[in-house]
């Protein structure tokens, strides 16, 4: 299996233990990788909501096995994606991750039902 790409609200479903976040088994996980760029995404979440800066990094990176930075053709990825997912909203991070799900040719998960609706050369699980 190739490496699961986990979203934001992924990542925020497991360090919270939201609904959902029991479909992330501890075998995925420890193969799950995250854009650099989700991971801003978290740790800005974590901020808002009271924690330290340390903790917040360490928590964000907690359900993920490895991090991947926000490469040029992850850019020419996500920025490629804005047609096919303007009627959806999606933001730079939701693309961030869909760009490096379709770079590893990898599975993506996230809590965004309107993701869904996406018709990507990759599998999108939604966990609620």
């Amino acid at each position: 299996m190739n490496k699961p790409v986990l979203d934001s609200s992924a990542i925020l479903a497991v360090i919270n233990a939201e609904p959902g976040h029991e479909k992330l088994t501890g075998e995925l996980l420890t193969q799950a990788v995250a854009s650099t760029v989700n991971l801003a995404e978290v740790q800005a979440k974590l901020l808002s909501r009271g924690w330290l800066s340390d903790l917040a990094w360490q928590d964000a990176n907690g359900p993920i096995n490895e991090s991947i930075r926000f490469e040029p053709e992850h850019a020419r990825i996500a920025g490629d994606l804005v047609p096919a997912t303007k009627h959806l909203g999606l933001s730079l991070g939701d693309r961030a991750c869909l760009a490096l799900a379709l770079a590893l040719n990898a599975p993506v998960y996230t809590t965004d039902k309107s993701w869904k609706n996406l018709k990507l050369k990759v599998p999108v699980h939604v966990i609620r």
